[in-house]
């Protein structure tokens, strides 16, 4: 396969989910092995971070990056629809720290990307096939990937809502499975966690618009799938791992989250980049 990026420049405007502010998205065609990469327009000079693991700084509620004054953070759902429609390289000028929660999914980002085009490269894709079995636990969650000949996202969650429960996602990732299956999957969250999550400055441009909420014992917002909070945690993963770059194996979680996610990139990148040495 060819690297590939957008065929041309489009603009995506909307409210960033924790900060809640105005943003304006703007994706532009790069270079070859240039891939996806942040530049904060709002900013004296228009500071760039590149998404690549090494770059987290912070995964609390979601995937923050940084590289000196360029700081964008809530970068997994783009991320995800970038790499599930096989684009590799970006610039995305961005007027904010956080890009728009849209409707909480990544399938606005993937009609984003579709009235953009693909536009083929001429240079191979740099995949990073796994050799061996690599694993992140943290008391009762893990996430571990195995060598597999493209990638299968395997995920168990555990919620103790009387809704929700335990659900279970197992999906071979093609462009085809993820717009239809993960792409529409909607970020979860739930009233009692409402005030301290604004407390901590977070969930700011949370709605009923724009997130899936639970009551204590009702559900606020129809859902898109009887089983869409399993669905958008793998959906979380693709973005996360996007971080390490063209990810080829078996991803197997339980109960994972941004911290573990990305710390599973910084290892694949890490065991790619020993063996090239």
């Amino acid at each position: 396969m060819q690297q590939a990026t957008v065929a041309k420049a489009v603009s995506y405007t909307g409210i960033g989910l924790h900060s809640g502010q105005d943003v304006t998205i703007t994706l532009r065609p790069a270079p070859v092995d240039t891939g996806i990469v942040f530049a904060r327009t709002d900013l004296p000079g228009a500071p760039q971070v590149a998404a690549r693991a090494g770059n987290v700084t912070n995964t609390l509620r979601a995937t923050t990056l940084e590289d000196g004054p360029a700081k964008v953070f809530t970068v997994e759902h783009l991320l995800a629809a970038f790499a599930a429609m096989g684009v590799d390289n970006c610039l995305v000028e961005i007027t904010a720290v956080e890009p728009p929660v849209a409707d909480g999914s990544a399938l606005p980002f993937v009609r984003l990307i579709e009235e953009a085009g693909i536009s083929r490269q001429d240079a191979p894709r740099r995949t990073l096939a796994v050799t061996e079995a690599l694993a992140v636990r943290a008391q009762d969650k893990f996430i571990t990937i195995l060598p597999y000949d493209g990638l299968r996202i395997t995920f168990t969650s555990v919620n103790p809502h009387p809704l929700i429960g335990i659900q279970f996602g197992d999906y071979e990732i093609t462009p085809e499975v993820f717009v239809r299956e993960i792409a529409p999957a909607r970020t979860i969250g739930f009233m009692h966690e409402v005030e301290a999550l604004k407390a901590q400055g977070l969930a700011l441009g949370g709605s009923l618009e724009n997130a899936v909420v639970y009551d204590d014992d009702k559900i606020l917002t129809p859902l898109r799938f009887s089983d869409e909070l399993v669905r958008h945690k793998i959906l979380d993963i693709i973005g996360d791992l996007a971080l390490a770059g063209c990810v080829r194996g078996h991803v197997i979680a339980v109960k994972s989250s941004h911290a573990l996610n990305t710390a599973l990139a910084k290892q694949i990148s890490a065991s790619v980049y020993a063996k090239r040495q």
